[in-house]
């Protein structure tokens, strides 16, 4: 059996703005000294003239962003997500939202599989602030196949848009030729009957590990792939949910305010269901190995499978 592909979704960013890059002129890429690490190095070697780095100084590289795209650039502004929606919330906010600005927000780096960089840098608030933000289109890609075709999809989507990508390298589960990326639409990976497993990013992966666990102990579990946080894919949610009437949310986030949040929101208001939601339970990350801490968090495949048998 061959041994299945794996990419960092900052890897997929990088190649992807190059190819952009290429086809639209307008296309501009602002880093702030991290080049190397978000992998925006690939577009700058292809066309130098158009990428900026704005010194380790985040929150004027995303001034720098709005006044771009007031002059008809369509700026991506990449930094590590800690950066990114922490240290430039205010920016993004009023510089970016509030005037509806058709910027890009490429935030690397995200979630406690950052590693060994510790809790100060490992962002599992970065969803949940973004979501604040009126008008603003959150997506989080779970392969390459996907990151590369978000990062598309932003380009041509009028308007502020975050994209979260991560470090580690992650299996590329998309494989079907016919796949397609629509903002705002999740994707059913896995048909259940007794649960539906509601997952983004590179939990993506492990909900559909958990789910083959699962079907061992006689547990048919729906998986679904919410790369699209907000807008929330509400009608397949909610349909879903009626369907098996039990819904686990997963992801590499706190789980205050982030995807289980917002499916939370949804079906208490539409359709009122128990749920499960993994993630990081309001505390910091640490230092360690990207693999051995998504193991503590229970954040791999064996710990969502736990995680989602001892509920039921």
């Amino acid at each position: 059996m061959s041994e299945v592909k794996k990419i960092a979704t900052r890897e997929s960013y990088g190649n992807a703005l190059a190819e952009l890059g290429a086809q639209h002129d307008n296309l501009v890429v602002l880093d702030a000294d991290l080049a190397g690490a978000t992998k925006t190095g690939v577009f700058k070697k292809a066309f130098p003239e158009r990428h900026i780095d704005c010194g380790i100084a985040e929150s004027n590289m995303v001034g720098i962003a709005a006044g771009l795209a007031t002059a008809g650039k369509v700026p991506f502004a990449s930094t590590f997500a800690m950066f990114a929606a922490g240290r430039a919330f205010e920016q993004i906010r009023n510089s970016v939202g509030y005037p509806h600005l058709n910027v890009k927000i490429g935030a690397t780096h995200a979630g406690i599989s950052v590693g060994e960089d510790g809790a100060t840098h490992q962002c599992n608030e970065d969803l949940a602030l973004m979501r604040t933000i009126p008008g603003m289109v959150i997506i989080n890609p779970s392969d390459d196949v996907e990151a590369r075709a978000a990062v598309k999809a932003a380009y041509e989507y009028e308007g502020p848009v975050y994209l979260r990508f991560g470090r580690l390298a992650v299996p590329v589960i998309n494989t079907d030729p016919d796949y397609k990326f629509e903002i705002g639409k999740g994707v059913t990976l896995r048909e259940g009957t007794d649960v539906t497993i509601i997952a983004t990013g590179l939990c993506v992966n492990s909900s559909l590990e958990a789910a083959e666990m699962l079907a061992k102990d006689g547990v048919s579990a729906k998986v679904i792939n919410i790369h699209t946080i907000k807008p929330l894919d509400e009608e397949l949610v909610v349909e879903a949910a009626k369907a098996t009437g039990k819904v686990v949310t997963v992801e590499e986030h706190s789980i205050i305010g982030g995807l289980g949040g917002a499916v939370c929101e949804a079906l208490s208001a539409k359709a009122p269901t128990p749920v499960l939601r993994i993630g990081v339970n309001d505390v910091y990350g640490e230092s360690g190995p990207a693999a051995a801490l998504l193991a503590k968090y229970k954040l791999d495949g064996a710990g969502v499978y736990e995680q989602i048998k001892a509920w039921l």
